[in-house]
């Protein structure tokens, strides 16, 4: 289901040329340099590639650059078709960190020998003065441009100097490449992914996934079998690997790279973004805005208004999804031109598996299932927004807090940051599950958020939109916005009980070092009854104490006390969550100013 989904988006890409997805028998490359030649044959000097990451992204012939040492039995596998590495191309390295270059002699007479044996095959002029460069150059020369070595590292190509195209750009060139690349001899069979019968199977599923986080960064197979496995040897194909589950080679070298071009393409900023460890990619059956609404706003970074201020066509696009958020259906179609039927794909991989690229998390459903199931998973969280107070006053509290924020919220903080390598692993993919389906929000969730609460004692904005979530959805309760007076639940007046006393010591006290909610919040929520007869003791100590406010908080004190009857011995986790909301919102009202409430009441009005 994943490698044909990805197989039919190789055929959408490749005709799309921001996308600079290779054709069979080319791949893409980030080549750091270009040697160039004169139109005889000489070497007139070493150019770097531009700064940009993206214009040196280029489509060459071959596949990736075989990696690991480099032997007198392996050298001539390591050699590319007009590029390489500054040994093959040149002759020198550098074999120690911020050492001095040294000849590669191996190398390059390897690359010499394979080039030199095609000069009768291909007739383009630029072939044969690359020809007589090879004949011609000594090693030896570039040691005496030390200033080359910072190329050591990276890939280059040829051009003729005067000219702007490379040579595996040429089409004499490319038209040899094409009709006689090196393959291998292969096994035929029928295809899983395409149906097809008698085609040639890949034994390895090349070229590599690139881009997931934790991963290799040469790359690593998302279909493999272990060696030392029944599965490598199973129906009798010890030792052929990939027959096992016979895929063909055009399918293999179309999916992986419709990933690549997903993961780390040109354009892969239209198309992933990270979830925790997971490293996630999306994208539309036919092109639509979708792909640039979902980077930016699930990417964390992705969209900065200060930053991308003056990129007016996503600061439109990104209005018109958070408008289709709002309104529902009748916005989808400035989306897409038909959202009910435009097919949506998102695929979460993680590269903790082993040398192997692990699925985390595979959905697919149509654009507007997907907006529908975005609005309701954003009603049910949906909360009067408030930024805290005091030195607290930095807590988010956008309109749609994006999936990263919430996760966020489950881990703890290092030198003000999330520590996300302690999110959860379990959470990201039933969570982005929960969202995408509109099914149940995991348990996890929750249960992470009430630990993190417990442990800092900040029921903020963006950890209470996820317990009214969890208790809307899950539980089947019905939550409010903002503060209720109709509610009943002891748990909820608890929460706002203990708002109101907190506030009353920091309108006697200001900031203090160790606030009642520093000290007391985890017993208060867990054990009412044990601790707020303390509590409402240091309230008549505060309370003179006010300057102004005093005869509106004693009423306001009364009042919940009055629906409260007796505190509870015990609240569980679910009510914990409801003592937090009522927490939230009690503290939202005292701290919305007068005139504020007066305009919001016109607003409604």
């Amino acid at each position: 289901m994943i490698l044909q989904a990805l197989y039919s988006l190789y055929q959408r890409l490749e005709k799309d040329p921001e996308y600079r997805i290779p054709p069979i028998g080319y791949s893409q490359q980030k080549i750091a340099f270009t040697v160039v030649l004169t139109p005889q044959g000489d070497l007139h000097g070493l150019a770097a590639m531009p700064d940009n990451i993206l214009d040196r992204i280029k489509v060459v012939p071959g596949g990736d650059k075989p990696t690991g040492k480099v032997t007198a039995s392996s050298v001539h596998e390591k050699v590319c078709f007009l590029r390489n590495d500054l040994a093959f191309l040149l002759g020198a390295t550098i074999k120690e960190k911020n050492g001095p270059m040294v000849p590669a002699i191996m190398e390059h007479e390897a690359f010499k020998k394979y080039h030199l044996s095609l000069e009768g095959k291909i007739s383009d002029p630029a072939y044969q003065a690359l020809c007589v460069f090879l004949r011609g150059w000594n090693p030896d020369d570039v040691l005496k441009h030390p200033e080359w070595a910072v190329f050591s590292d990276g890939q280059g190509v040829f051009q003729i100097l005067g000219e702007t195209e490379y040579l595996h750009d040429k089409l004499t060139i490319r038209g040899w490449w094409d009709e006689n690349r090196p393959t291998d001899k292969p096994v035929a069979g029928q295809c899983l992914v395409t149906g097809a019968e008698n085609q040639p199977i890949s034994r390895l599923h090349e070229p590599k996934i690139k881009g997931v986080k934790a991963a290799q960064s040469s790359g690593a197979p998302i279909v493999s079998f272990d060696k030392d496995s029944d599965a490598y040897s199973s129906y009798g194909r010890d030792g052929a690997q990939g027959f096992n589950a016979p895929v063909s080679e055009e399918a293999v070298f179309k999916y992986a790279n419709a990933l690549n071009a997903l993961l780390s393409g040109p354009m892969s900023r239209r198309h992933r973004f990270q979830l925790g460890d997971a490293t996630t990619v999306f994208w539309t059956e036919t092109p639509s805005k979708a792909e640039d609404f979902l980077a930016a706003f699930f990417q964390q970074g992705g969209f900065d208004e200060k930053t991308d201020a003056q990129d007016s066509v996503l600061l439109d696009t990104l209005g018109i999804f958070l408008n289709a958020l709002r309104k529902g259906r009748e916005a989808y179609g400035d989306l897409a031109d038909d959202p009910d039927h435009t097919r949506f794909f998102i695929l979460g991989l993680t590269g903790q598996a082993k040398g192997r690229i692990g699925v985390r998390f595979f959905h697919r459903d149509s654009l507007a299932n997907l907006l529908d199931n975005l609005r309701k998973h954003y009603r049910d969280m949906e909360l009067v927004r408030w930024t805290g107070y005091g030195k607290e006053n930095r807590w988010p509290a956008p309109e749609f807090p994006e999936l990263w924020r919430m996760l966020d919220e489950t881990c703890p903080r290092r030198n003000g940051k999330a520590d996300r390598d302690q999110i959860p692993p379990t959470l990201e993919g039933p969570l982005l599950r929960s969202v995408m389906t509109g099914q149940r929000y995991p348990d996890g969730l929750f249960e992470a958020i009430m630990r993190r609460i417990h442990a800092d004692r900040q029921p903020n904005y963006v950890r209470c939109c996820i317990i009214k979530g969890y208790l809307t959805r899950n539980l089947g309760k019905e939550i409010d916005m903002s503060l209720n007076p109709s509610r009943t639940e002891p748990a909820y007046w608890t929460g706002c009980l203990f708002a109101a006393l907190h506030k009353t010591q920091y309108d006697a006290l200001g900031e203090v070092n160790a606030s009642i909610r520093d000290r007391f919040y985890g017993a208060a929520s867990a054990t009412p009854q044990a601790v707020f007869p303390r509590l409402l003791r240091m309230y008549q100590h505060h309370l003179p104490k006010m300057e102004k406010g005093r005869i509106g908080r004693e009423i306001l004190v009364r009042e919940i006390m009055a629906r409260l009857q007796n505190f509870p011995a015990h609240l569980n986790l679910a009510e914990q969550g409801l003592f937090a909301l009522g927490y939230y919102h009690q503290m939202k009202d005292l701290w919305t100013a007068k005139e504020d409430k007066n305009n919001q009441q016109e607003e409604a009005q």
